[in-house]
């Protein structure tokens, strides 16, 4: 079983930055595929990126190639979404998610979520 815990959402400019992080817990963390969606009301969650367990390949929505990075550290068991060049359309509730088929980018396949972190970009 593995429990996410997310953190770093707020309030930024457009152009701004922001680096969201989602602590694991559990001992198959390292083994996992990990992702990000997003979700604004009224529309379906949203594939953002995903990093399989050795971080390589890393996979993004062709909205965010260039602007954002996923990258994890499996020492301390966490899983970042570096955002930058935020644009007003980034705004949503981030989860962080856990998949056990290797490169998934569909929420379906996704078993472990978070709780959620708001991302707010005003123009």
């Amino acid at each position: 079983q593995v429990q996410l815990v997310e953190s770093g959402g707020g309030l930024v400019q457009a152009g701004g930055s922001l680096r969201l992080s989602c602590a694991a817990s559990g001992r198959t963390f390292s083994r996992i595929t990990m992702g990000w969606f997003r979700q604004v009301p009224g529309k379906e969650r949203e594939f953002v990126a995903a990093i399989n367990w050795s971080s390589s390949s890393p996979y993004y929505v062709e909205s965010v190639k260039g602007r954002f990075t996923i990258s994890r550290d499996n020492a301390e068991n966490t899983v970042y979404l570096q955002m930058n060049s935020l644009k007003p359309e980034d705004t949503a509730v981030y989860y962080c998610a856990g998949t056990l088929r290797y490169g998934s980018t569909k929420s379906g396949e996704y078993i472990y979520w978070g709780q959620g972190t708001q991302v707010t970009v005003s123009s």
